[in-house]
């Protein structure tokens, strides 16, 4: 959808399937999701799909993950009582690291970055 976000053109699921080599029922729950997110919009109809909600560059990878995931970078151990507080420190620091690398990277970036395979999609 990144790549295409400048032709004002939605694609179709089986499409977005195909190119992502995502079983289209998986696929269908991942966009809406992400649309309740505000990331991705979807059209109905015969001329129907999804498209971004937004530009590429405006979409980072965090917010695409969080979307999804909830977080970046889950950490059990930060809500774990017995561990020190020395090493939650250690993995507050990474957690934080990891946000802000995933905050910097837009999916423009991506698309630019990479071709559809057609292999595993990953999150």
């Amino acid at each position: 959808m990144a790549r295409r976000y400048g032709e004002k053109q939605t694609m179709h699921i089986q499409e977005l399937a195909t190119v992502q080599g995502i079983p289209e029922n998986y696929l269908v729950q991942i966009l809406t999701v992400l649309r309740s997110a505000g990331l991705v919009k979807s059209k109905r109809g015969k001329d129907g799909g999804y498209c971004l909600a937004k530009p590429p560059g405006e979409i980072s990878f965090g917010d695409v993950v969080r979307a999804v995931q909830g977080h970046v970078l889950d950490i059990p151990s930060l809500g774990d009582p017995k561990c020190p507080e020395g090493m939650k420190q250690v993995w507050r620091k990474i957690k934080t690291a990891a946000e802000q690398i995933a905050d910097d990277v837009t999916l423009e970036e991506l698309a630019a970055a990479t071709e559809p395979t057609g292999g595993m999609f990953y999150i």
